[in-house]
């Protein structure tokens, strides 16, 4: 089953030294197949529940502001780096 929706991660907020070197504006596109981009495997196994469930419409209940968006960061507390998640309609 295609899914019905996109899902671009932007950092937005990054402090101290990633490993990975990420920095505000790196982005990666995700849709269902493939993976547009580069993104750190540690944060991208942190967030893959997220990115799945908003590929196919999930809503969170804590994304009261706009339910097409919700930020995640970075499972490394010393040196956070903090993505959006937005989701768009196929097509």
């Amino acid at each position: 089953m295609e899914a019905p929706y996109i899902v671009r991660v932007e950092v937005i907020s990054q402090k101290g030294t990633c490993s990975f070197g990420h920095r505000v504006g790196d982005a990666a596109i995700f849709d269902g197949q493939d993976i547009q981009g580069k993104i750190c495997w540690h944060a991208l196994c942190s967030m893959t529940p997220k990115i799945h469930a908003m590929l196919y419409g999930a809503v969170f209940p804590w994304a009261k502001e706009d339910p097409d968006a919700i930020t995640h960061a970075c499972p490394d507390a010393s040196n956070p780096v903090v993505f959006r998640l937005v989701r768009s309609k196929v097509g």
